[in-house]
């Protein structure tokens, strides 16, 4: 079927170039950690003559890594617009200038004799993640036909985990992890960037931007064709347009005006708890323990690397699981199950951690737990998340949801990765317990308050959170579409 192979590869040229770089670049930045740290030394050593001392070389190491948070967050306030004015599919393609600038940035590095280059290549890398965050799983969620809607936007969190993985493989010390080719390895990110700009031209852009942001029904109808091929496109067609005629006369909307507008109280809510709780809930700082963890299972330093790659071929594992169970299952058992499983295991391996040096098997039952809560996280809240603002909010107010979703994102990965190293100092073995705390108000929340949106159409999704956020009031005005489709499927 020539559609649906469109469609994989509409995915593929999305994925490369987007959201398996925020993966990619996270990863790569591990491996050259203390050669860039020499790097620094020696370049202040040749500069004034005098060497750096230790908490110096850490200060600028913690301001090279936090530059990558602080372009996500530039780049996701800027995605919103972007995807307004220019299109998904434009956005994309643009934002892989930032990944090029960065890449000849941290390539020349070495050569200039500056580590500032290697500071500004980290923030342009940054901006591109951000912006790829955002536009590729509203992008691919725009594309998709409604019943494979949730397993094409999850495609993103499959890519970033792709990459994560890629990045642990190509900085192993046999490729490009070694002290010579450092550079290399970081500006090794520009060639997903040129696949995808070979590539995603040849694809149609969203049906759905193209009707209802720009009016364009023959673009549109031209898109879907592409995309879907001979199967009957009325009903799809139908769908958009209730959707444009719903937003007639609105424009795309700020982030703020989604605060003022009590029609979006609860859409609002769930996004913002579920974008904070992805990055509070803790799995990030599994890796930061995972080395060791493993040193203390016994496993020898130099075969670490290689243990460490399991971790994040651990979340490629279940991201792909997730993405063809998510919309037979649905999204709130996955995101429920995910965050009420990675709390008993928080809660286990801060006992196994406790007890790391009094019981011989310990280390082993610490390992296990790591592994197993980034596949938690991994079958769940890594995907779904990215999924629901696509899902939740129409098309007027999508793009600034993902500004509010992803400026989170990117602002708590920015606090945990400052706060962790003094948390684990401050709480040792228990530094879990604000993890653990996150994760099971994330599954309360999820258990009592968000709906199901498996299977419906924007407009169905729409009118279930009109019902929440208008309680009080009376119910006989409202479209009771959704209920008679809800009877129907059971």
């Amino acid at each position: 079927q020539l559609q649906s192979k469109i469609l994989i590869l509409t995915i593929c040229a999305a994925g490369i170039g987007g959201t398996f770089q925020y993966g990619y670049n996270i990863s790569i930045i591990n491996a050259p950690t203390s050669y860039i740290q020499m790097f620094m030394n020696e370049t202040w050593l040749e500069r004034t003559g005098v060497p750096l001392e230790s908490n110096m070389v850490l200060l600028l190491w913690s301001f090279t890594v936090s530059a990558y948070p602080l372009g996500g967050l530039t780049g996701a306030v800027v995605a919103g617009p972007m995807a307004i004015m220019l299109g998904r599919k434009m956005s994309l393609l643009l934002n892989n200038v930032f990944v090029i600038i960065a890449a000849v940035l941290s390539g020349c590095s070495r050569m200039a004799k500056s580590f500032e280059m290697i500071m500004l290549s980290r923030f342009f890398t940054g901006v591109n993640a951000g912006v790829s965050m955002n536009i590729q799983p509203m992008y691919l969620a725009e594309s998709a036909p409604k019943k494979l809607r949730g397993a094409v936007a999850l495609t993103s969190a499959s890519f970033t985990a792709l990459g994560l993985v890629l990045g642990q493989v190509v900085g192993l010390r046999e490729l490009l992890g070694g002290e010579e080719r450092w550079p290399f390895l970081l500006a090794s990110n520009v060639v997903p960037a040129l696949i995808q700009l070979t590539a995603l031209p040849w694809f149609p852009e969203s049906p759905r931007y193209l009707l209802i942001d720009r009016g364009d029904e023959e673009s549109c109808i031209s898109a879907l064709q592409k995309l879907r091929g001979n199967s009957d496109l009325s009903a799809e067609l139908e769908e958009m347009l209730a959707e444009q005629a719903a937003v007639k006369g609105q424009r795309a909307k700020n982030p703020w005006e989604l605060f003022q507008n009590p029609a979006l109280r609860w859409q609002l809510l769930s996004i913002v708890v579920l974008s904070s709780a992805m990055q509070l809930c803790g799995n990030d700082s599994m890796y930061f323990y995972a080395a060791y963890v493993f040193r203390e299972a016994g496993i020898p330093q130099d075969k670490i690397p290689y243990v460490v790659i399991g971790t994040g071929s651990c979340e490629l594992i279940t991201s792909v699981t997730c993405n063809m169970i998510i919309d037979y299952a649905g999204r709130r058992p996955l995101l429920l199950g995910g965050y009420i499983l990675m709390a008993g295991w928080a809660i286990i391996f801060m006992v196994a951690l406790s007890q790391q040096t009094r019981i011989s098997w310990m280390p082993y039952l610490s390992m296990a737990c790591i592994f197993a809560y980034i596949l938690s996280f991994g079958i769940g809240p890594a995907g779904v998340t990215g999924v629901l603002p696509t899902e939740v909010f129409d098309q007027m107010s999508r793009p600034a949801a993902y500004m509010i979703c992803g400026s989170l994102l990117w602002f708590n990965l920015f606090v945990v990765g400052t706060a962790f190293p003094f948390i684990v100092k401050s709480l040792a073995h228990f530094c879990y317990v604000p993890f653990l705390v996150v994760c099971i108000c994330t599954a309360l929340y999820v258990g009592f308050f968000l709906p199901e949106t498996k299977g419906k159409s924007f407009l169905e999704i729409s009118e279930e959170f009109k019902k929440q956020n208008f309680k009080g009031h009376t119910h006989a005005v409202f479209y009771k579409g959704p209920e008679e489709i809800k009877s129907t499927t059971l």
